[in-house]
């Protein structure tokens, strides 16, 4: 789309210069319709979903056989040249939207409306550039070449939340409520409010673990802002959590289904088998050559058990072989990993159920022995497991994050009680059948895996202590390969749980191994790996369906046994620097350009301004 004046002639030069062509579209003629406004903002869309999609994300909960250098740390990140994600072209193209559209745009409610779109996109990406970068310019408008705001230095996150909170209650004021196909395909009133509750809860909580003041609002107030969104749509959404009564189904359902169920998602991307519009989220979990991601061991010990008792409560839960440790768990551990008697989804007619058809473990996938299987399609899907050719539907924002953000927020802020914890998480639970969260029992005796330095989040304090690392559970349980991880740890100053300096990369580990030979790893009667040292002769290939090496295949974390550990091969092993890493850097190209922009703690780049 052209949206130019070109010089058509050369005599008359001045009437020329002063003539717009009618040939061609120019902002003084555009803007002028809802159907302008709508395809002008559809390209926005594309801000919502990172580049691989929502289930790519790699932590200390979900890694891959090439971790990224965010990942490795130290040296393997570098400040770029250019790109790093400080990209502005989508938010100078909405500015020069919400500028002209308020020049050209007589339908008042049309105008509202995309307005509402537009600045609804603003704050996302205003968001996405705040969780990145901390400090970052505010542009609410078109600029010319010589506009002062080129050179203009780094504004602070507090003016810059000032405006995101002013963008996105506009668009809460302006989006509609629904759309007459029903699907949540487009931003409403919900999806704004549930941005507003996500990005106020992440502000709030960055600044309380980071001891964070800035002049304006302290932390409680974007509590209390995201504890607020979060209510109103659970008062007002009409909205509700998918459910059939099958707690042993249900969950994995929602993320295999071919679309949305609009119920729960409040925005979602829609993916199509028709019209070609596919991602890989079923091929990462059933190809080697996709990653082979895999749960880590450190993120299944946190499951509960089925009963709402902690697992890591047993007796001798550290070196149980894999049958053991997974059974009787929390219902979604089934439902995002393959655990012994795993059966893929079918689709018949429009209803959903398990093929029957068990499938073990592939261990020529998993990393670890937790293969992910959360994003799976069902097993008869027309495009037959091929990559990126997955055609189910992707959440941006659903009804069990909103719930999570309201439970979260009120404990931080110290005015959670029950009832709170009934409306919210307790229905997350309920999905699953798994038994109530009570906060009494939580704070009275807080959970010592959750709270430990090797494992969980050691910064938790206060009367609320208990309540809010459970919250954290089940936040990491519901919304596992969502998206989420990575931001949490920032936000909650959790550097450390990607830290693997210690010389035993124990939060990367997998299954326990107990020794050399064959292995019925998911006790269906068939020998899974051979494990063998390098000293032992090749096995005969008919003693398992796969031979693994130790010390060239796989590695054990004690030699010839001991945990699976994938990155035992790096070197250095997988760290996070406190005083650098919760921020990316700014771009040298950028900085050189503007050396008003000051570059963040911990990054050299080689410019001395």
């Amino acid at each position: 789309m052209l949206l130019a004046v070109a010089v058509l002639g050369l005599t008359a030069c001045d009437d020329v210069l002063e003539k717009t062509p009618q040939s061609k579209m120019s902002l003084e003629s555009y803007f002028t319709s809802e159907t302008e406004l709508q395809l002008f903002t559809n390209s926005l869309y594309n801000n919502l979903l990172p580049k691989e999609g929502v289930y790519n994300e790699q932590s200390d909960q979900v890694i891959k056989n090439n971790p990224s250098d965010f990942i490795k740390g130290g040296d393997n990140r570098i400040v770029p040249n250019s790109g790093g994600g400080w990209s502005w072209t989508d938010l100078r193209k909405l500015n020069t939207c919400l500028e002209w559209s308020a020049k050209n745009c007589k339908d008042e409610a049309a105008y509202k409306k995309y307005a509402g779109v537009a600045r609804f996109f603003r704050a996302y990406i205003y968001y996405t550039k705040v969780v990145r970068f901390g400090d970052v310019p505010w542009l609410d408008h078109e600029p010319g070449t010589d506009d002062p705001i080129l050179q203009a230095p780094r504004d602070s996150r507090e003016l810059v939340m000032t405006h995101m909170i002013e963008d996105i209650d506009y668009a809460i004021e302006n989006l509609p409520v629904s759309y007459p196909n029903g699907h949540h395909y487009r931003v409403t009133k919900w999806a704004a409010l549930a941005l507003k509750a996500r990005f106020c809860l992440f502000e709030g909580t960055f600044r309380k673990y980071h001891d964070l003041v800035l002049d304006g609002h302290d932390y409680n107030y974007y509590l209390d802002l995201a504890a607020k969104a979060a209510k109103e749509i659970m008062d007002e959404g009409s909205l509700k959590l998918y459910s059939t009564g099958d707690p042993n189904l249900d969950y994995a359902v929602l993320f295999s289904r071919y679309d949305e169920y609009p119920q729960e998602y409040l925005l979602s991307v829609n993916f199509d088998l028709g019209t070609e519009l596919f991602h890989n989220g079923t091929a990462i979990s059933l190809m080697n050559s996709q990653g082979r991601y895999s749960l880590t061991k450190k993120f299944v010990d946190m499951y509960l058990m089925k009963d709402g008792s902690r697992f890591t409560d047993k007796a001798g839960w550290e070196t149980m072989p894999f049958v053991e440790e997974v059974k009787d768990r929390d219902p979604r551990l089934a439902q995002t990993v393959r655990l012994p008697g795993y059966s893929r989804i079918t689709e018949n007619a429009g209803k959903y159920s398990y093929s029957g058809v068990k499938e073990g473990v592939d261990m020529n996938i998993t990393l670890t022995g937790f293969q992910f299987g959360k994003w799976v399609m069902p097993v008869n899907n027309a495009s037959n497991d091929k990559f990126d050719r997955s055609y189910n539907d992707l959440p941006i924002f659903r009804l069990a994050e909103v719930y999570l953000i309201y439970a979260e927020a009120k404990a931080e802020l110290g005015t959670l009680d029950q009832n709170d914890l009934d409306i919210s998480v307790n229905k997350l639970r309920d999905r699953v059948g798994m038994p109530h969260m009570n906060m009494a029992q939580a704070n009275a005796n807080p959970d010592p895996y959750l709270s430990s330095a090797d494992y969980g989040y050691p910064n938790v304090t206060g009367t609320n202590k208990g309540v809010i690392l459970e919250i954290r559970r089940e936040r990491a349980v519901e919304l596992c390969m969502e998206g989420f991880r990575i931001e949490d740890i920032d936000r909650w100053k959790a550097g450390y749980c990607l830290n693997a300096t210690d010389s035993k990369p124990k939060y990367y580990r997998g299954i326990y191994i107990s020794g050399k030979g064959p292995v019925d790893i998911d006790g269906d009667g068939t020998m899974d790996v051979n494990f063998y040292g390098a000293e032992d002769p090749v096995p005969a290939k008919t003693s398992a369906t796969y031979l693994f090496k130790i010390g060239t295949d796989v590695y054990l974390s004690d030699g010839n046994k001991g945990y699976l550990e994938p990155f035992q091969y790096l070197d250095p092993q997988p760290s996070f620097n406190e005083a650098r890493d919760y921020f990316f850097p700014i771009p040298i190209d950028e900085r050189s350009l503007n050396n008003n922009l000051s570059q963040n703690p911990g990054w050299n780049d080689g410019l001395s301004f």
